[in-house]
């Protein structure tokens, strides 16, 4: 018979057994767990290969941490599909080339493929974006040139992960023998010596000038077109179910007027936009080589084709491309309005540029301090004066010297692009930027109060959300309603409902864990006791403004702002509730 000591020993040799068991499950379970599916294919290798994966992140975290070669992985993938989108816009255009010389002799077949071809191509991709991400119209290069700050814990990795784009890039242009050097994508040949004379400073603030007012010219007829867009029942309608259909005739459109045999020959319609910025940035004098046609630049073979002067051509070309480039503006399809407003620029710096240098061979400018001219120079001003006018910022000057290569003109660039910044901004008028993040109802607060100052100047008080709350003695059943009516991550806790003096707030999830505890163990516990109340780091007050509550949530990253009146909860601003606010706050505009 068993004495009672050996039954306790072998129900303890079971226990132990069944641990033992336990934990072999638990092991093998952690080690691989592709391996407790037998349905699996190729359980035992998909096994190992998660295995090397996870020891790979494990080495990765101690080396460095893992959200670094996150970063860099972004950076390295952006860049590839930066290369192969470039690359096949350059197959597209030489293919369009190509068949619009092998039709050279039979003018209606190429002007259809000058307009159809194009069209057809928007169309396709306007109906693409709408079916696959109807937000890829959302301004994505307009967050770097139109945010006003930037939190100072975000500028190393993406300093970092900029870095590793732009060097897998280039790398891959090497590659793909586009260059045999690491070089500025639009090499200048400015002197060195002496880039500019003293007194062309002051056409460089002319041209600054010219290029603000420009620049207001064009904002009012972009702002003028997105509310016709809005509030014309058939451009309303087009845009919203016929987006393909719009986007072809638009094209279309725009592609018959730049027919070369048309209105094209003008305004050097072959070009490509490479090789139009190409030809403004020319350092040498156009007016000077016109006349001499045995040795005449490659530049004015496109810009002097049709007989007529440089002069005439620029000027037609400035006055062609103001409708057509706000008119394109309108088509709903993901493109790059920064490098034809780029352009744009470059050629009105362009025509001061040869006015400059065609008055210094006359004569009519006395001495020799305006002897040698370099319109070039003038081209690169105008085109970081008017982009940085039309998008209210200065960072196209460093655009201007990165494209270029050269630091001769940067104090000129930086004086006209000063100018036309001053000018452009006067008034309160919204950027170009702005008026398309104002007219799409985007949540962005530095639109709005460059649109309308008054705006972001509401207190919060007036739009904070009433929320849900429970007090620091509630029970299990106050906890189950206030998780079942509120969807936020962290409800706030009172002393009382009473007093409403704002304690902390308790997390959702430690909320559920309180109430499942009840539901298995049925203690009659209150809140305080069964859940830790987490102290609230900021709190505003209803008078603050907006804006203050924007940038507290922007720079600290935090989802939840409380808002108290002397210790009183008043409501609370999530992202959610700030955007909601921010496009009930658009609407007034």
């Amino acid at each position: 018979m068993k004495t009672p000591d050996d039954s306790r020993r072998s129900e303890a040799d079971g226990e132990n057994n069944n641990r033992e068991q336990e934990n072999r499950s638990d092991t093998s379970h952690n080690k691989s767990p592709l391996l407790s599916d037998p349905w699996k294919p190729c359980r035992r290798h998909r096994a190992v290969v998660k295995e090397l994966l996870l020891k790979l992140r494990c080495c990765l975290g101690t080396v460095c941490g893992i959200e670094w070669y996150g970063y860099a992985a972004l950076g390295i993938l952006t860049a590839i599909l930066s290369f192969l989108m470039d690359l096949s816009v350059a197959k597209l255009l030489r293919a369009h080339q190509w068949l619009y010389t092998m039709l050279e002799g039979n003018v209606l077949l190429q002007f259809f493929c000058w307009t159809l071809y194009p069209a057809c191509i928007c169309a396709i991709a306007s109906s693409f974006s709408h079916n696959i991400c109807p937000f890829s119209t959302g301004v994505l290069f307009s967050v770097e040139v139109m945010s006003s700050h930037f939190a100072l814990r975000h500028y190393c990795p993406c300093f970092f992960s900029a870095a590793c784009g732009a060097l897998t890039f280039r790398l891959l242009a090497v590659w793909g023998g586009d260059g045999e050097t690491l070089q500025a994508l639009f090499r200048t040949n400015f002197p060195d010596a002496l880039p500019f004379y003293p007194l062309e400073i002051l056409l460089f603030a002319f041209l600054g000038l010219l290029c603000g007012a420009v620049s207001c010219c064009y904002l009012f007829c972009h702002r003028w077109i997105l509310r016709f867009t809005k509030t014309n029942p058939v451009f309303a309608k087009m845009l919203t179910t016929e987006k393909g259909l719009y986007s072809g005739m638009v094209v279309f459109f725009l592609a018959s007027l730049t027919f070369p045999h048309f209105a094209g020959q003008y305004m050097a319609s072959k070009y490509t936009m490479k090789e139009l910025l190409t030809s403004f940035l020319d350092s040498r004098q156009w007016t000077s080589q016109s006349h001499n046609t045995s040795e005449q630049l490659e530049p004015l073979l496109e810009w002097s084709s049709s007989g007529t002067s440089v002069y005439f051509s620029l000027v037609f070309f400035l006055l062609m491309k103001m409708w057509m480039l706000v008119l394109a503006c309108t088509l709903p399809l993901p493109a790059g309005y920064f490098m034809p407003v780029f352009i744009y620029g470059a050629a009105i710096g362009r025509l001061i540029g040869e006015g400059a240098a065609y008055l210094s061979s006359t004569g009519v400018t006395p001495g020799q301090q305006w002897a040698s001219v370099n319109p070039g120079g003038y081209a690169l001003a105008g085109a970081a004066a008017f982009s940085g006018a039309v998008t209210h910022t200065l960072s196209p000057v460093l655009v201007a010297i990165e494209l270029t290569g050269q630091f001769t003109h940067a104090v000129p660039i930086l004086l006209a692009t000063l100018m036309a910044n001053a000018l452009s901004r006067s008034g309160h008028r919204p950027s170009f930027y702005d008026a398309l993040s104002i007219s799409k109802r985007l949540p962005h607060l530095p639109s709005l109060k460059k649109a309308s100052p008054q705006l972001p100047s509401t207190p919060v008080g007036q739009v904070a959300v009433k929320s849900v709350l429970l007090q620091k003695a509630a029970g299990p059943v106050e906890a189950e309603q206030a998780v079942r009516t509120s969807t936020e991550m962290q409800i706030p806790v009172v002393d009382s409902y009473e007093s409403q003096t704002l304690l902390g707030f308790v997390l959702r999830s430690e909320l559920l864990t309180f109430l499942r505890r009840w539901k298995t163990e049925s203690p009659e516990k209150h809140l305080d006791e069964g859940c830790c109340i987490h102290q609230t780091s900021i709190v505003i007050s209803p008078h603050n403004t907006v804006q203050e509550a924007h940038s507290i949530l922007s720079l600290l990253g935090s989802q939840t702002l409380f808002v108290a009146d002397e210790g009183k909860l008043v409501g609370l601003i999530t992202w959610p509730e700030m955007k909601r606010i921010l496009e009930d706050l658009a609407k007034e505009i």
